[in-house]
């Protein structure tokens, strides 16, 4: 929620207690009437107009006609009514754009031109269907643009939990990237996705494992559904954190779907998590705002360790020696049962990164091993 001070007086206000979005950056208008926000909104991070004097919000709409909003941000009010700011989205990096009283918004640089023209162009697209408890829940599709060819398929999953993947730059987990392999990636925005208001994002809270998993079911039913170009029966998924904790928890709970899974970084004992974890608040405020020791039921009714017996699906996992957050032993865990099960596995081990991979030649390495493991088990004569 928006609030705003009076610095004479100290006297404070809410100004968007009504309005169900969280806000991110904040921008006042020269003429200090109203504040330039940006929030996410079902998979754009668009810009908002917010009236000082009555709280009222207005989408503002700073993308070409026929294009999405995509990411809006460094947004800076100008006289005159222009907004000068950055947006990027799937399929380009931040650029700078300007939008003018009465004229389109209009693309002020161009550093990206050159290199993204030597990239595989894609084609991105929207869809939404009825998920956990009747609720709307929106995903992405991605493919090379111009296939004609059936594309195996690539579900993705986000981290966080209370997350995105929204329509948005990135140089890790890049839809971009793996449509230009050759794949069709879908992405869904599960029960505790942030964009769709506070009591959706709330709702994955102590249910990891249950609405988020039953959502990208008929997720990637409703993605197959009506589009032939899909191949349903080439399927790996990945993910990292939550989403890596999920691809354990598809081991135990949906094994027989994939052909293979990716599992970065991913939780996979809540015991072990609940005491070696960095983020102890975090960890708690997911299962109750308890301490394991007080409610051990409810973590382990979702701890995907209690299901290794059911595991089938080859899996690769890629961990972080100085992940703190969630620890590498978490990794090494789920790699072990893998190898005692006989499951086909193999482990990427980073000593140098932590919860992500930052470094570029690691990022490198990262995306040459996922890709290999990809096309073993999607494109592989067999």
């Amino acid at each position: 929620v928006v609030w705003v001070m009076d610095l004479a007086t100290h006297q404070k206000r809410a100004l968007t207690a009504g309005w169900d979005r969280s806000a991110g950056s904040i921008a006042w208008t020269p003429d200090s009437k109203a504040l330039i926000v940006t929030a996410e909104d079902v998979l754009d991070t668009p810009a908002f107009r917010i009236e000082l004097s009555s709280g009222k919000v207005t989408r503002l709409k700073l993308a070409p006609k026929g294009q999405t909003e995509g990411h809006i941000s460094n947004v800076t009010p100008l006289a005159g009514g222009a907004l000068l700011y950055t947006r990027d989205t799937v399929a380009s990096p931040a650029e700078v754009w300007i939008t003018e009283p009465g004229k389109a918004p209009r693309q002020l640089s161009h550093a990206n031109d050159a290199q993204l023209a030597r990239l595989v162009p894609i084609k991105s697209e929207r869809f939404s269907f009825k998920g956990a408890g009747g609720d709307t829940v929106w995903g992405q599709i991605h493919t090379p643009a111009g296939a004609t060819d059936k594309l195996p398929v690539l579900l993705f999953v986000h981290g966080g939990p209370q997350g995105s993947f929204g329509d948005a730059w990135s140089f890790r987990w890049n839809p971009r990237v793996f449509a230009a392999q050759g794949y069709a990636v879908v992405s869904v925005d599960f029960h505790g996705s942030t964009g769709y208001g506070q009591a959706f994002t709330d709702s994955i809270s102590g249910d990891w494992g249950g609405k988020p998993l039953e959502d990208l079911k008929l997720g990637l039913s409703a993605a197959l559904a009506g589009r032939p170009l899909l191949d349903g029966t080439r399927a790996c998924a990945l993910g990292a954190s939550y989403g890596g904790y999920m691809m354990n928890w598809i081991e135990g709970k949906w094994p027989e779907r994939f052909q293979c899974l990716v599992n970065h970084n991913g939780v996979f004992d809540a015991r072990a998590m609940a005491y070696t974890t960095e983020e102890l608040w975090f960890d708690e405020w997911e299962h109750g705002g308890k301490p394991y020791y007080e409610a051990p039921a409810d973590y382990e009714k979702s701890s995907p360790v209690n299901l290794v017996s059911q595991w089938k699906t080859p899996m690769l996992v890629v961990l972080g020696d100085k992940d703190y957050r969630v620890p590498y032993t978490q990794g090494l865990g789920a790699f072990t049962a893998l190898q005692r099960r006989g499951i086909e596995a193999e482990l990427l081990v980073f000593p140098d990164e932590n919860h992500w991979v930052l470094k570029p030649k690691n990022s490198l390495q990262w995306h040459h091993t996922v890709f290999a493991w990809l096309n073993r088990w999607l494109k592989a004569e067999k």
